[in-house]
């Protein structure tokens, strides 16, 4: 679509300039897009590993309380899991990628996981709540790579929204403005010729 604006040289010279930057603009665009692409498609290679991992992991968990739980009675588990005191912050940075602020998670640990004694519980809660405790750095690695997934394939939509509007909007009508622009002036330069040659026509005949 050709923008609306006057035919004249001083328009022809910052179209072009116009025109330079827009396809600068989208070659670097584009390039970010190709390297999110790259990113999401690692990320998702990652975030598909560790799920399997946790996934594993809490089944042996589950596997091993089960055990538990039917050697020993309800009262005694029960107990076991309140005597506890291990207590975990987790803490919040984030880590520029791409220009974008990507999380990152960390925890911070106290006290211990084991608080009961082992005389009215089995060893298979024991090998539970370790499996347990191992799991929260990986649920923490989990969170980080899905949340910047997420914030990956948000900026990749806006990018790729960007990229469109200059290669199917913004490229062409400038390009078209353009060359309207150049026919314009041709013709100008035309009806000039042709009226100095006319009055040359004139002065002659005189």
């Amino acid at each position: 679509m050709k923008l609306d604006i006057p035919p004249t040289r001083m328009q022809l010279l910052r179209l072009k300039r116009r025109g330079s930057i827009a396809r600068r603009g989208h070659k670097l665009l584009k390039d970010k897009q190709d390297e999110l692409m790259r990113k999401i498609l690692a990320l998702v290679t990652r975030i598909k590993d560790a799920r399997l991992r946790i996934e594993k992991e809490l089944k042996m968990a589950f596997r091993y309380f089960y055990f538990a739980s039917s050697k020993q009675s309800r009262k005694a588990t029960d107990e076991a899991l309140l005597a506890t005191t291990k207590h975990i912050d987790i803490e919040y940075t984030t880590e520029r990628v791409l220009n974008l602020k990507i999380p990152r998670f960390s925890k911070k640990i106290s006290g211990g996981l084991i608080g009961y004694g082992f005389l009215t519980t089995s060893g298979d809660l024991d090998l539970a709540l370790l499996k347990i405790d191992t799991l929260i750095s990986m649920l923490l690695e989990l969170a980080e790579l899905e949340k910047a997934l997420e914030l990956l394939a948000n900026e990749i939509e806006k990018t790729r929204r960007r990229v469109n509007a200059l290669e199917y909007i913004l490229i062409p009508s400038v390009d078209e403005t353009i060359k309207f622009i150049n026919l314009k002036l041709a013709e100008m330069e035309r009806g000039d010729l042709t009226r100095l040659m006319r009055v040359k026509e004139i002065v002659r005949g005189e």
